[in-house]
């Protein structure tokens, strides 16, 4: 019985991971790996801190990997995942404006003073 069992986990993994590969598996193993950097990016910049930190790389590696991810999800013409990933880059980019816009005022009131 556990080697039925065994059989047919190592069958499917073959089919899901091996049999069908393709470039759109490729880019979207990419995909998911730039996404997942950016808790790499964030856990290194808080343990540096000694305190919660979200740099601005979090929000770029937070972009690509999740606007490849709505390509591949597209692709994939998943409804649930092209909504999840639809909705994070709005938040992504939203993001990105106030670090940009942050940035901008700090140089102005630079200037200024």
């Amino acid at each position: 019985m556990a080697g039925n069992l065994f059989g047919a986990i190592a069958n499917w993994l073959h089919h899901v991971f091996v049999e069908q590969f393709d470039v759109w598996i490729l880019l979207g193993f990419v995909a998911q790996a730039l996404f997942t950097m950016r808790f790499v990016v964030q856990w290194i910049a808080s343990e540096r801190a000694k305190k919660s930190v979200v740099p601005a790389a979090f929000w770029t590696f937070s972009i690509l990997g999740g606007a490849l991810l709505l390509i591949y999800a597209i692709y994939r013409k998943d409804p649930v995942f092209i909504a999840g990933q639809a909705a994070g880059l709005f938040i992504y980019f939203r993001n990105v404006w106030f670090i940009l816009h942050e940035r901008k005022l700090t140089r102005e009131s630079g200037a200024v003073s």
